[in-house]
């Protein structure tokens, strides 16, 4: 498994990806900061000028042009933020997104398919902000610390007064972010528990409607929002209280400039104009108060990050380089042990199917079907032991080698693809409309695909399929690809009997290039296999044809005595 990354991983690479915009970030808040710190010394010699009676139009004209330069820099500052913060949101989107795809089910098991949405959506953009909120705080500092040397540089005295109150503000922005953080962990999950309920609801909507508990499930699904309410409560209480904090010191500190500026003034040791500036640069430095907002925004940033980096921390299957030998999809099983929760759910210690023929998997429920079909295929690596095919390794196969030799067909397939005709053509570059339509045709679907609205162009979001035919469109996915080994989890159980021995007359017609692995809930599918595994907790209890091992009452009673 790998090892977790810091939390600060994301952030950097976001960094480090878009520098170009994040030095134009940092240009733009320097720039500004300049041109702002600039103003109050301008604004102190225009007023000077005028009290004294000297031509002001110089110091004018240079306020003026500082205050273009202010919001001029200050518009392309905005811009180039929300720029940077956009593609780094779709960088860590697609790279997440990605990580999901590679991990498989196991990270929809993990972590739940409603709560990696609200990661891939939420977070992502929350964390997308950082760099840009970083590069504007580590900018966004030279204006209170420039403004405090300017204020030394006009009247250090001014200057002594308002370092006193320094340590204490340091002190409350120190335990704002601190609170900050903790209570911005406690709202995203919650936020994720909630959209993983949401999700569960809105695919189980038919069984829910038709047990009649709708409002039930909707107690459920919002069950955790007393929590969400709390954390969302605390964030604005630790907000509030630290802007009323920074709201009671920070007038305190400018009064204190401002009181000491005016003795000097009163003591012709400093102008009005002095005066003024000493004032505007005490509130430029007192601005590291604005600071509240952004280190909040990048605390929430850095939470979401991490969130987005405990998906990228699930274990993704490694691929070799090698390549298949010539073969016809010859399945071992060399001690393959599979756990989950602690609990062993599959343990084969010798098993081999020969290539070119049609193995049977058959056993009550729970006994490792599904478990025995992941390992053959792939989709799950055994915690301990091999699978083998054709005499290599799966993790030694390269990822295309895999993935062209096995395909698979399931229970409850999903219709990925723009259309009818991409559903059934997924994974194949270009296998043409001749090629759809013969599977579909071997699957019993071309029928039913035809009286669709635009046939095989018809969108699959709007296609009106029932649950067999969704499973036939399923193993015409299958069908297309020429793959030597191929996979049937339990995918014609959705298929009346006639559909399914129609299908079986392609299904079971012998084929020495390609073998196949059938998950079965019927004595007949069994019955026309060329050997059948049967499991039982788990353990292989014995391989042999139908018809010897019928002879067996427990054998019969994993069908329910069927004849």
């Amino acid at each position: 498994m790998p090892q977790r990354p810091s939390p600060h991983t994301l952030l950097k690479q976001g960094l480090r990806q878009g520098a170009g915009l994040a030095a134009l970030v940092l240009l733009c808040t320097l720039a500004a900061a300049a041109a702002t710190l600039a103003l109050p010394a301008a604004l102190g010699r225009a007023f000077d000028a005028v009290l004294t009676g000297k031509d002001a139009t110089g110091p004018v004209l240079e306020c003026g042009l500082l205050l273009g330069a202010a919001a001029l820099f200050a518009a392309l500052d905005a811009l180039s933020t929300a720029a940077l913060g956009a593609r780094t949101t779709a960088r860590l989107r697609t790279r997440t997104l990605r990580h999901v795809l590679a991990a498989g089910p196991q990270a929809a098991e993990r972590l739940g398919p409603g709560d990696l949405v609200a990661r891939l959506v939420g977070n992502a953009a929350q964390a997308g902000a950082a760099p840009a909120t970083a590069v504007a705080l580590a900018a966004g500092a030279l204006l209170p610390v420039g403004a405090l040397i300017a204020l030394v540089l006009t009247d250090w005295t001014t200057a002594v007064a308002f370092v006193v109150g320094m340590p204490l503000l340091a002190l409350l922005l120190r335990l704002f972010v601190r609170a900050s953080g903790d209570s911005s962990s406690g709202y995203l999950a919650a936020q994720g528990l909630i959209a993983g309920r949401l999700v569960e609801a809105v695919r189980g909507a038919r069984t829910v409607a038709a047990a009649g508990t709708r409002d039930r499930e909707a107690a459920r699904i919002l069950a955790p929002l007393p929590e969400l309410r709390r954390q969302g409560l605390r964030m604005w209480r630790v907000q509030g209280r630290s802007t009323a904090q920074a709201a009671t010191l920070l007038p305190l500190l400018q009064l204190s400039v401002l009181a000491v500026a005016g003795l000097r003034v009163a003591a012709g040791e400093l102008s009005v104009g002095g005066l003024f500036a000493a004032w505007r640069y005490a509130v430029l430095a007192t601005g590291i108060g604005a600071f509240v907002g952004q280190v909040n925004a990048l605390v929430r940033a850095r939470r979401a990050a991490d969130r987005l980096q405990e998906v990228l921390a699930l274990p993704a299957p490694a691929y070799g380089s090698s390549q298949l030998p010539s073969g016809i999809g010859r399945l071992e099983f060399r001690n393959a042990v599979l756990r989950r929760g602690g609990r062993t759910v599959l343990n084969v210690a010798a098993l081999s199917l020969p290539g070119g023929s049609v193995t049977a998997v058959v056993g009550r429920s729970g006994s490792g079907k599904s478990s025995l079909a992941a390992l053959a295929g792939r989709l799950d690596d055994p915690d301990a032991g091999t699978v083998l095919l054709d005499g290599i390794p799966l993790p030694a196969l390269s990822h295309d080698a895999l993935r062209t030799a096995v395909t698979q067909a399931f229970a409850r397939p999903e219709l990925v693809g723009a259309t009818v005709h991409d559903t059934i053509a997924l994974g194949m570059r270009d296998p043409g409309q001749a090629r759809v339509v013969q599977a579909a045709r071997e699957a019993c679907a071309h029928a039913f695909v035809r009286r669709l609205p635009a046939g095989y162009a018809t969108p699959c979001p709007s296609a009106p399929l029932s649950g067999g035919e969704r499973q036939r469109l399923g193993l015409a996915r299958a069908f297309t690809r020429p793959g030597r080994l191929l996979i049937l989890d339990d995918a014609l159980s959705g298929l009346d009997s006639a559909t399914a021995a129609q299908v079986g007359e392609i299904l079971f017609h012998p084929s020495p290039s390609r073998a196949r692995l059938v998950v079965a809930h019927r004595p007949v599918t069994a019955a026309r296999a060329d050997r059948v595994v049967w499991l039982e907790e788990g353990r292989v209890r014995a391989v042999g044809p139908h018809a010897v091992l019928w002879r067996d009452p427990a054998y019969r009673g994993v069908f329910g005595d069927e004849g």
